[in-house]
């Protein structure tokens, strides 16, 4: 029961999320909104997402009563989304944009961490993998049923719809019952002294490395899609729309596959061969990108990406976890290669778009695959294996 409740939180969660992507440009575009003022509202959001990763790992961390904080984060972005589609007005969006942000910054990492004390490090690989798969199903559902409310009645339905959504989410949270864990991992949650234990993973240079290969990661991987949207803009307009949503429906089928496996094949083989496929599919792909157009490959090479989002979706948050577990300071770990995350995804956009428009597209990917390519090499020769010793692991 307290899996199946983990399990249908990790679907609503997404559900919810869902709401905040794509369609925010769309309903403020239909409110006589210039793009700089999306942009704008949109860049807040993230900076305020970037800033709030550790500060938000270390509140979960510090208190105890995770399921709460997680519900009253969820019941942030529901007042985040009620607020868009009731006052669709610069103060009030951008007030609901931080709000969301900040929420954001919490209920990831207490997911995480329910996650945890439920059912222990042992199975922490194969519990990720069922997060991951529930979220990109909900992803899947949200899009659709979000489109319909948004065609069949107004954009501002999304929202609403997104914020009922909150209900059931905060139903399935009810049923998760974190006990399972045992003494082992709450003892881990009692560091020495905070300073202490935070200052000791600051100097941990398997964090700090495995930081920077998740940098390069998402440095070579976010704009990635971006310009595939853009290629096909340029090349054939009237079917852009169709090919990036295949391209996005795509990688997320793949994900619901394999994402459970993906954690068991972490716990018999361990993280580092997991990573290093990982990134030699990410450098694939830009490479492949780089040579052909045809919509029908593009949409192909597409499920790369699946395997790549299956992978670190699962194993980043693993290493994480192998790293920090002696520490107590999971989620603040978290929080630092959240932050990587940020930094590296914001400076793809503008290294892609910037290679795009001076370059051309064939040199855009290529540059993102060498990028990878360096992850690759990074994994390979100093990341080590962070897999515990299963004789080291509770039941």
């Amino acid at each position: 029961m307290r899996c199946r409740g983990l399990d249908w939180f990790s679907f609503f969660l997404a559900d919810i999320q869902t709401g905040f992507g794509p369609f925010v440009a769309i309903y403020l575009t239909a409110h006589a909104w210039t793009q700089s003022e999306i942009g704008l509202v949109l860049t807040v959001g993230g900076l305020v997402a970037l800033v709030g990763q550790m500060p938000g790992g270390l509140a979960v961390d510090m208190i105890r009563a995770r399921r709460l904080l997680a519900g009253l984060a969820v019941i942030a972005i529901c007042l985040s989304s009620l607020v868009l589609a009731i006052w669709p007005i610069y103060p009030i969006v951008l007030a609901g944009r931080v709000l969301h942000a900040a929420a954001s910054c919490i209920v990831g990492p207490a997911l995480a961490a329910i996650s945890l004390d439920v059912v222990g490090h042992a199975a922490l690989g194969e519990r990720i993998g069922r997060n991951a798969r529930f979220a990109s199903i909900g992803n899947g559902v949200a899009a659709l049923a979000m489109g319909a409310c948004g065609h069949l009645f107004s954009d501002r339905a999304i929202f609403v719809l997104a914020a009922l959504l909150v209900l059931p989410a905060l139903l399935a949270l009810r049923g998760v019952r974190p006990q399972a864990a045992g003494p082992t991992v709450r003892r881990e949650a009692r560091p020495r002294g905070e300073a202490l234990a935070i200052s000791a993973l600051l100097r941990d240079s398997r964090l700090l490395i495995f930081g920077l290969c998740v940098l390069l990661f998402h440095l070579a991987n976010a704009a990635m899609l971006p310009l595939v949207a853009g290629a096909a803009a340029i090349e054939e307009s009237r079917w852009a729309t169709a090919l990036v949503a295949a391209c996005m429906v795509v990688p997320q089928g793949v994900v619901a596959l394999i994402c459970p496996q993906v954690g068991r094949w972490a716990q018999s083989w361990g993280r580092r061969p997991l990573l290093l496929c990982c990134f030699a599919a990410l450098t694939l792909r830009g490479i492949l990108f780089a040579l052909t157009a045809d919509p029908y490959a593009v949409v192909a090479i597409q499920a790369l990406d699946g395997i790549c989002a299956a992978v670190g979706g699962v194993v980043f948050t693993l290493v994480v976890a192998d790293i920090a577990r002696a520490s107590g300071r999971f989620n603040f770990a978290l929080g630092l290669t959240g932050s990587a995350v940020g930094i590296g995804a914001s400076l793809s956009t503008c290294l892609g778009g910037y290679l795009f428009d001076r370059c051309g597209g064939h040199v855009a990917f290529l540059g993102l695959a060498g990028i990878a390519a360096i992850g690759l090499a990074v994994v390979l020769c100093l990341v080590p294996e962070t897999r515990p010793d299963r004789a080291t692991l509770p039941a």
